[in-house]
């Protein structure tokens, strides 16, 4: 049952676009809105998110952003889009905020960050941007189940595999017959659902009853959606869907065609590059086909650690069903841009890529040097005094269009 009102405090979703200046959100004790619980967003958006801190320096990637515009609205970018000569193919940024978000009719998970492009970086500034890439994150109890056909009737429940049941929720008193409680959960709006959580049937399973078809109805859930719950530090328990990827149907109708975001977010990233003045992107973790705005430290790591070379071996992580990860193997088959007209010299998606399964049909064919792992010997980012960082090996590096003031660890 569902008892209390969520949010509708809201920003535009994810996909939208990116606007020029922006004032940095207020501090959260100053706003009005509860703060998203970020155990459960995080759940939400999946285990291979991992946004940069605020304060830290990060890689902007405009090429990326316009990938997620294309992949929101089910559209490919539009040849027509004008080009911004002036707009690198990377940004090197001060990320001043980052803000969570949730979209209240559909739960979509979304951040709201701000970007102030700068000049340059210096060694404390990779050492920070390191350091928060290692900052320990606790290990959310959860499970997450993509939903059958039955699940989904208004007749039926929901089937709790058991491990999932006695791992996260309380335990049930097993000399009641049947066994039964009352389940509490919260979820990203700080809507309060209840559920009857009952052991029952032949063979005998976990089961989600009263309360469960007024949530399915409630968030318009299908076949194919996924449901996590998860019991966070305080022993809470908290409730998050995904959605399965379908044809957008609340973009139709909107002003905002696919064309007009594009264009909007390449003339503000090239607006505050030419002015060094603030910006905001949305990114949607869910909807992105990768994470756009890099760490500066892993993307250093990446431009500046093992030669990529063609036949190159490496591991790559992905998203298992039941939000699990698995790394798969893979080889380097080509190394080119991926539009050398208007992202010349980038490395955004520039490794064309062969995978050893061959159940690795659906996996993409280009990906970037920051996200895949050579198998090759480790790369430190401070090395010994012996060693000196060498320039970037490829064409069009960060370091090839700003004057880098950070040459390696060596005083």
């Amino acid at each position: 049952m569902k008892t209390a009102k969520g949010s509708s405090n809201v920003v535009p979703p994810a996909s939208a676009t990116a606007t020029a200046p922006v004032v940095a959100a207020p501090a959260p004790s100053e706003g009005v809105k509860k703060s998203i619980n970020l155990e459960l967003w995080q759940a939400c958006a999946g285990p291979l998110v991992n946004l940069p801190a605020a304060g830290t320096h990060v890689v902007y990637f405009p090429q990326g952003h316009s990938e997620q515009v294309a992949a929101s609205m089910k559209k490919d970018m539009d040849a027509q889009i004008p080009n911004y000569p002036n707009l690198h193919s990377k940004l090197l940024c001060l990320l001043h905020n980052v803000t969570l978000h949730a979209d209240p009719e559909t739960d979509e998970v979304y951040a709201q960050m701000t970007l102030q492009p700068v000049p340059s970086f210096d060694k404390e500034a990779l050492i920070r941007s390191d350091l928060s890439l290692k900052t320990h994150r606790p290990q959310t109890e959860f499970f997450c189940k993509t939903l059958t056909a039955s699940d989904t009737s208004t007749h039926g429940g929901f089937s709790v595999p058991r491990r999932a049941a006695e791992k996260i929720f309380p335990p049930l008193d097993y000399s009641m017959q049947p066994p039964a409680q009352e389940l509490v959960a919260r979820d990203l709006h700080e809507n309060v659902w209840t559920f009857r959580h009952i052991y029952r049937g032949q063979p005998k399973r976990h089961l989600l009853t009263t309360g469960w078809s007024l949530f399915i109805s409630g968030k318009r859930l299908f076949a194919g959606d996924s449901v996590l719950f998860i019991r966070d530090e305080t022993q809470q328990l908290l409730l998050g869907i995904r959605r399965a990827n379908r044809q957008p149907t609340n973009f139709s109708s909107s002003v905002l065609s696919s064309d007009s975001m594009h264009i909007g977010i390449l003339a503000a990233a090239a607006h505050a590059a030419a002015n060094n003045s603030p910006f905001t992107v949305f990114f949607n973790p869910r909807a992105s086909p990768s994470e756009f705005v890099i760490p500066l430290a892993k993307f250093y790591k990446a431009a500046y650690g093992p030669q990529i070379s063609l036949g190159m071996r490496f591991r790559m992580q992905f998203e298992t069903e039941e939000s699990g990860t698995r790394r798969y193997m893979g080889t380097i088959t080509g190394i080119s841009d991926l539009d050398p007209v208007q992202w010349k010299n980038s490395q955004w998606r520039n490794l064309q890529v062969g995978w050893d399964e061959s159940t690795a049909g659906e996996k993409r064919t280009r990906v970037s040097i920051w996200e895949i792992e050579p198998v090759t010997a480790p790369f430190f980012i401070c090395p010994p005094p012996f060693f000196r960082a060498k320039r970037p090996r490829q064409p069009g590096m960060l370091g090839s269009y700003y004057h880098l003031q950070y040459h390696a660890c060596i005083p």
